[in-house]
């Protein structure tokens, strides 16, 4: 007897099989790999602001270039992955961004070091719309958000096992070979994504009843690329890309700043940095999950699109305020855990924030309108990352640094509830 769409979306999920998580499982991967490799450089900076000179100002200069790249490759990369597929795509995403992790190892000075992180933006910026649009190929809409969640929780996985690892690689065989180590991971990722990734239609291991589910939703109805002129016209696409300039580079500053502000506040060696990291983004990690599963959960609670996005937004910008004392507390462990509490709810913020992309776009324009918002998003941080590297020059403080991460959420969301009341898809 024929499957109806209906009585599978219906059904216990576990009837669906379980394909489509195995893939989400495949998106975590690449995001914990990812961010691996973004961040070896900012657990080395201690290290190698000794052995190389480098001032502040030098430093969030290095962090600049990555941006730069980053942003420049972001106005490429969702357009080249909507062309080449998500699967040639993101493979070459990962292949580029590897190479690049590991040709820092042979860098000696700020302009090699910048030029290698400069490399890496390039190749990282195809990570986040290529798990986007695999997303919104192999999930309905109710649960894009808990997908968007899961994967992006292993960029806290990367960020709580890079302090774990690169360490011990540093201490027995030298700063270079964490590099070597963490980059030559991405080419094991490359592997296992060419051998399981399919597109659900394409795939012969998911079920009739799992490819039902996956496509309940109604059919996109235009399926041609969509120009830039169109997509930067629209409120919807404003509404992300001035979501994600707000709050990106809050981000950023925890990844590149926390093991600084871990060693100048708290006195913490290279060593003594693993408990405090793995607490902030163990929080992280849990705020991804549980930020896409709050608006997942009310949606199968019969709220509205708009009420379950905005309410789980509004929740996750309001749980990042208590940052703004941490720089203040002389209590470690309270300014540690604020600091947690803050990056998870950044993380549930984004799991939601990047499912707006396909909430509001069909699957055809999903890669390049979350390109686009990225790149605004890096030009943000590139502007945050030079302001940081002058506070922290001149003052010494992270107290204004913490002021900003805690008022930048509320400020976004207002952006977003101007520009985009209703979640309304757009009009193409």
């Amino acid at each position: 007897m024929p499957i109806s769409v209906d009585s599978v979306s219906a059904g216990p999920a576990s009837a669906f099989g379980g394909r489509r998580w195995r893939i989400c499982g495949l998106l975590l991967f690449a995001a914990t790999v990812n961010y691996m490799d973004r961040q070896v450089i900012a657990l080395l900076k201690p290290t190698l602001q000794v052995q190389f000179g480098w001032t502040e100002v030098g430093y969030s200069n290095i962090v600049l270039a990555f941006q730069l790249a980053y942003a420049i490759g972001l106005l490429f990369a969702g357009k080249l992955i909507d062309r080449l597929g998500t699967r040639k795509g993101f493979s070459l995403a990962v292949f580029l961004w590897s190479l690049a992790a590991m040709a820092h190892a042979g860098a000696s000075s700020i302009f090699q070091f910048a030029l290698a992180r400069f490399s890496l933006g390039l190749g990282e910026s195809g990570s986040f719309p290529a798990s986007i649009k695999a997303v919104a190929e192999w999930f309905p809409k109710r649960e894009r958000a808990l997908a968007t969640g899961i994967f992006n929780s292993g960029t806290n996985i990367g960020a709580m096992v890079t302090p774990l690892v690169v360490p011990w690689l540093t201490y027995r065989f030298g700063w270079r070979m964490a590099f070597i180590a963490t980059g030559a991971l991405g080419f094991v990722w490359v592997a296992c994504w060419l051998a399981l990734y399919r597109r659900p239609e394409d795939d012969a291991r998911v079920s009739a009843a799992e490819l039902a589910h996956i496509h309940h939703d109604p059919p996109d109805q235009d399926r041609r690329p969509i120009p830039w002129r169109t997509l930067l016209c629209l409120r919807q696409t404003w509404a992300l890309s001035l979501g994600k300039f707000f709050t990106d580079p809050i981000w950023w500053v925890y990844l590149f700043w926390m093991p600084d502000f871990l060693s100048r506040h708290l006195g913490l060696n290279l060593a003594g940095m693993r408990l405090p990291l793995f607490v902030i983004y163990t929080g992280a990690s849990i705020g991804s999950v549980s930020g896409g599963w709050l608006s997942s959960a009310l949606l199968k609670r019969g709220w509205s699109l708009n009420s379950s996005r905005k309410i789980a937004l509004l929740a996750c910008a309001i749980a990042v305020t208590p940052i703004m004392i941490a720089a203040r507390t002389g209590n470690a462990w309270l300014a540690i855990f604020l600091i947690a509490l803050a990056a998870g709810a950044h993380q549930g913020w984004s799991a939601n924030l990047y499912t707006l992309a396909s909430d509001m776009f069909p699957r055809s324009a999903v890669g390049s309108v979350v390109g686009f918002a990225s790149t605004i998003g890096a030009i943000g941080g590139m502007l945050v990352a030079k302001a940081v590297g002058y506070i922290l020059q001149s003052t010494g403080s992270y107290v204004a640094v913490f002021l900003l991460a805690g008022s930048a959420y509320l400020v976004a969301l207002c952006f977003i509830q101007a520009l985009s009341p209703r979640l309304k898809p757009a009009q193409l």
